[in-house]
């Protein structure tokens, strides 16, 4: 495993090697999405990864979509990060915080009656939510209007300072999976015209804005960008894809960001086509790639220029010390997926280390 344990270099961040830890819904908050010393001691059990990327995290209240995520939109939530970031750095570990707009894939019932918003009146059809009234379907939206679109951008601009002031070494927005900025984004979704629909330029304008805005406040280079631009979670699609990933790859450029974390498919296994191939030629920078991959996949793919970094999600969640794991061709733990998204510490910090074992 020569390559995944190279040092790479985010600007002035120096990852020890290239393994990181992907967000990850895990629902540990508390009811009013302040996180918890429990999360802490999950994340400081982990700082071994080149870089932790934190969970989605809200950034407005009263747009809740799994109950007890965490935010970054009040200071008792900054404190309750700090206490994370505190437990990671002391382990000699570097976090990112993911900011996160649900948009249409939040639902009033979780909210107090809040109408969720999107870039159009499109529901999601092709999954239901949780909510505390049980499994329900999902909401049609409504939809944004331009003029409220800057209050938007200020969000995010806002979740980032607040992501300042609790110690993390940079933000990810989170473009994928079906939440706000990708709804704009990708056609599948998005029907209005206007200066925020309609052709790729002007679907991308809102995610740009957001760039735009939180690199007021983080250097470029401590900012990374999510997508997943060919998953059909949360009824997503889009007619051109790969236009829509080259478009993206060459825009994205001006931006110097610390990188770009890349979902090469589809979660749903519904969508087929190769998108970080044509992603991978047109864009410059760090090129982090997710998805179902294993060590030896990503190992190979990074020593062939394919990608500059790998995400891993599952295999994070029962392998506190995946890169230890790998380095010595160890066995990893099996997750339990009935415990991913319950309270408590079974099936959060309860996996053994490798000497454990």
């Amino acid at each position: 495993m020569h390559y995944l344990f190279q040092p790479l270099q985010l600007g002035t961040l120096t990852l020890p090697n290239r393994i990181c830890m992907a967000p990850l819904t895990r629902c540990r908050s508390d009811h009013t999405h302040i996180p918890t010393p429990l999360m802490a001691e999950y994340y400081g059990q982990r700082a071994s990864a080149g870089l932790i990327i934190a969970e989605a995290t809200m950034i407005q209240e009263g747009h809740s979509a799994f109950q007890t995520e965490p935010g970054i939109y009040n200071q008792k939530q900054v404190e309750g990060w700090q206490q994370v970031t505190r437990a990671v750095h002391e382990k000699g570990g570097r976090i990112f915080l993911q900011l996160w707009h649900g948009g249409r894939a939040c639902h009033p019932f979780i909210n107090e009656g809040i109408e969720p918003v999107s870039a159009s009146a499109e529901a999601i059809t092709n999954d239901y939510t949780h909510t505390p009234r049980g499994k329900a379907n999902y909401v049609v939206p409504r939809m944004l209007l331009d003029n409220e679109l800057p209050g938007i951008i200020d969000l995010f601009r806002q979740a980032a300072l607040n992501a300042q002031k609790a110690g993390f070494d940079g933000i990810e927005l989170h473009g994928a999976n079906g939440y706000l900025l990708d709804q704009f984004l990708r056609d599948g979704c998005n029907k209005r015209t206007g200066p925020y629909g309609g052709s790729i330029e002007n679907r991308a304008r809102l995610l740009l804005e957001v760039i735009e805005a939180v690199c007021t406040v983080w250097s470029s280079d401590r900012v990374g960008v999510r997508l997943s631009l060919l998953s059909s979670f949360n009824s997503m699609g889009d007619s051109d894809p790969v236009g829509l990933a080259c478009w993206l790859a060459d825009r994205l450029n001006a931006y110097n960001l610390g990188y770009i974390h890349l979902v090469r498919g589809d979660v749903m296994g519904e969508l087929k086509g190769d998108i970080l191939t044509p992603f991978r030629e047109h864009y410059q920078g760090v090129l982090i790639a997710n998805l179902r991959y294993s060590a030896a996949e990503a190992e190979e793919a990074i020593g062939a220029g394919q990608f500059d970094a790998i995400a891993f999600g599952t295999a994070y969640i029962a392998n506190p010390d995946l890169p230890e794991r790998i380095r010595a061709g160890a066995s990893l733990n099996t997750p339990n997926p009935s415990t991913f998204y319950k309270a408590g510490p079974v099936g959060y910090v309860d996996y053994p280390f490798m000497e454990q074992v």
